[in-house]
């Protein structure tokens, strides 16, 4: 059968099909807004750097073009507001455009009152340059843990139908470990739901496999291992991401980063864009909104 075409309606069907619908999104940030360089590059200097967010996100969109994907760009308020020609082309090629905060801020950095500011602010942005309603959000550097029992009932307050913001590992940057591995409905009496980035139970760990510097610095046969026992497991489907800036090897280099930093940003930019190639055709994907409609009849 034909991976690309297939769009799967019910989970069970899909699952009949040995064709699980995956989602596949990217988080829309520049090559000096991540995490990693955020104590080495102050917000203050990010418009006199050269940005490449742009260009990089349109030979994103070219990929998608050439291997048949749908997906969903999770988009820095701050990108919108100066690129609002990328946005238009994202939504004019039927992806979906989800919220990513504004400026890359975590949210356990913020009080509630800051996080629901961030979140107005940046989706008036995303919806006035799309015209269209953002009703997903993803948290930068998945900070939405255990830190910030509020943050799911102001995205649903606000109207937002998911959230895919929690990474359930350990991890020295991120992580809430022993949260729910799959959908889950965190706000009591709403139906909107977080589905945290995929992972794979090997014994008694649960490690990560959604992608991004797991994808790209491994060998791509142990990130399909990964995602085949995944399914085969646990019958779920796969959330993966990346950022424009990974498949980007000419882009400037930060030397005064953090050692482990610059290995995790820097190894194997070279080989990206061939994995995703390969990852587009091996699986079956769609937008995230597409695969929060299923996982919502399964979410708890």
């Amino acid at each position: 059968m034909s991976m690309q075409d297939a769009r799967p309606e019910p989970i069970e069907k899909a699952r009949k099909a040995n064709a699980l619908l995956n989602a596949m999104s990217v988080d829309i940030e520049d090559w000096f807004q991540v995490g990693a360089f955020e104590t080495v590059i102050d917000r203050a200097d990010w418009d006199g750097l050269e940005h490449r967010v742009e260009r990089n996100s349109n030979d994103v969109l070219d990929l998608f073009d050439e291997v048949g994907i749908k997906a969903t760009f999770f988009t820095l308020g701050w990108v919108a507001e100066r690129y609002p020609q990328l946005m238009q082309r994202i939504v004019a090629a039927g992806h979906e455009v989800a919220s990513h905060g504004y400026d890359h801020a975590r949210v356990f950095t913020m009080s509630a009152q800051q996080f629901r500011d961030d979140l107005e602010h940046s989706r008036k942005i995303l919806e006035d340059s799309t015209g269209q309603a953002v009703t997903g959000y993803r948290a930068p550097s998945f900070s939405i843990d255990q830190r910030t029992p509020w943050a799911h009932e102001i995205l649903a307050e606000q109207g937002y139908r998911y959230s895919s913001s929690v990474a359930p590992i350990k991890h020295d940057h991120y992580g809430w470990a022993g949260s729910p591995r799959f959908a889950w409905k965190p706000v009591a009496g709403s139906d909107f739901i977080e589905l945290p980035v995929t992972t794979v139970k090997v014994g008694n760990r649960v490690l990560a496999a959604g992608g991004g510097g797991f994808f790209r610095l491994l060998p791509y046969i142990l990130y399909d291992r990964a995602i085949h026992k995944m399914q085969k497991d646990d019958g779920r489907g796969a959330i993966f991401y990346f950022h424009p800036w990974e498949i980007d090897p000419t882009q400037p280099r930060v030397d005064n980063a953090p050692l482990k930093s610059k290995l995790r940003h820097y190894t194997n930019l070279n080989a990206m864009r061939s994995k995703l190639v390969r990852v587009g055709n091996d699986y079956v994907w769609g937008r995230v909104d597409e695969l929060a409609a299923l996982e919502g009849e399964l979410a708890q």
